[in-house]
């Protein structure tokens, strides 16, 4: 069998994340040059959707817990099912019961915030996770980054704070030449590039695994024809399986940026390294 023609079809590929403001073609958006880059100028559609999210989950929240009630209706118990899980399983569950109170309000936030950004690459008319562009997710890294470092600080002095993650409890001699060094670097300089890479990575592949089977099986279907039609058949169910996979990836993100997020706070807060 001949090999299909890829004249007639573009694969996605980084292009397509990189997208214009609103109301603009690439064509015509305005842009500027930053670091030998050519970037829009504008509100775009990843700006928008991180509005609309904190708007969904402000109205979510606030309907689920005006109409308190002993024995909760559907909306008041999902929401508190959803704050339970941030509050029990990731907070006092990473932190302990004695500090982690103070910090329940923030990872309540981001989880929320992260899963909601996270969903919208399903929701049909939106269908783009807002953590495929990676300045979301090291913006909200460097969010974590500086809460842990801030109470670790403040626990510890700065100073206190600095040996407290980089000299390994019981560790003297010689050997400290060699792991302070390698703790500096692995606590304090590596730990929010790994956390917001995760959850860029696997938005991104998510995404372009949905675009490449859901326009390939419409190029087969109505561009090819004939006997490819069968494979673009399959390739829509490809994407459909995909989809129900990408709801699991999509909370597991969620959750595990959050999870670690409660764990570097404990370690900052830990009476020792």
């Amino acid at each position: 069998m001949n090999a299909i023609p890829a004249e007639g079809f573009t694969p996605p590929g980084p292009a397509d994340f990189n997208l214009p403001p609103v109301g603009y073609t690439q064509e015509t958006a305005p842009t500027f040059e930053f670091l030998g880059q050519t970037m829009y100028l504008g509100v775009t559609k990843p700006m928008l959707q991180l509005a609309l999210s904190v708007i969904l989950i402000f109205a979510f929240f606030y309907y689920a817990s005006r109409k308190r009630a002993l024995v909760p209706g559907k909306l008041q118990y999902v929401g508190e099912a959803g704050y339970g899980l941030v509050r029990n399983s990731l907070a006092r569950d990473n932190i302990g019961s004695q500090h982690f109170l103070r910090f329940v309000p923030f990872l309540v936030s981001m989880f929320f915030f992260i899963i909601v950004n996270n969903y919208f690459g399903l929701i049909p008319v939106i269908q783009f996770p807002t953590a495929s562009r990676s300045g979301v997710a090291y913006s909200l890294a460097i969010i974590a980054w500086l809460v842990y470092n801030a109470v670790g600080v403040q626990k510890h002095g700065f100073i206190g704070y600095l040996k407290h993650q980089t000299v390994p409890a019981g560790v003297k001699g010689p050997v400290l030449a060699l792991l302070i060094p390698l703790e500096f670097f692995s606590n304090i300089l590596v730990r929010p590039v790994t956390l917001a890479l995760r959850l860029f990575a696997n938005m991104f592949a998510g995404h372009i695994l949905l675009l490449l089977f859901a326009l390939g099986g419409e190029y087969l279907i109505a561009e090819m024809g004939g006997i490819y039609i069968g494979a673009g058949l399959v390739s829509f169910v490809m994407f459909l399986l995909i989809c129900v996979l990408e709801m699991l990836v999509m909370f597991l993100q969620a959750y595990v940026f959050v999870l670690l997020t409660a764990m570097y706070i404990a370690g900052a807060i830990a009476d020792e390294h």
